[in-house]
C-alpha cells in the first residue's frame, strides 16, 4: 500500500513558517479541492493522480519520495499463504 505523508509535511511547513496552515489554504494554493485533500490525508489507500502529487510536491518543495512511501500490506503474508495452499 502507498502511505501519504500529507499531514506530516503540513505540520513541518507550519512549524517552519511559525503559523497554522490549513488544508483549505493548501487547496487554495494548489488548486486541489479540500475534499480531495481530506481524502488523501485521512483515507488509507486513497487513489490520487500524478497531477495532484505534482501540485503537492511543488507546494511543499519536496520530492515524491518525501510525500509517498510504499508500506507492505499487513495481510500480504496471509494472502501469500492462501495462494500456496
Amino acid at each position: 500500500m502507498i502511505r501519504v505523508f500529507l499531514i506530516k509535511l503540513l505540520d513541518e511547513k507550519s512549524f517552519h513558517e511559525k503559523r497554522r496552515i490549513t488544508l483549505s489554504e493548501v487547496g487554495e494554493k494548489t488548486g486541489i479541492s479540500r475534499a480531495t485533500l481530506t481524502r488523501i490525508a485521512n483515507v488509507s489507500g486513497n487513489v490520487t493522480n500524478t497531477d495532484t502529487i505534482n501540485a503537492l510536491c511543488k507546494y511543499f518543495a519536496c520530492q515524491p519520495g518525501d510525500l509517498l512511501a510504499y508500506v507492505e500490506d499487513e495481510n500480504a503474508d496471509d494472502e501469500e499463504t492462501e495462494k500456496n495452499n
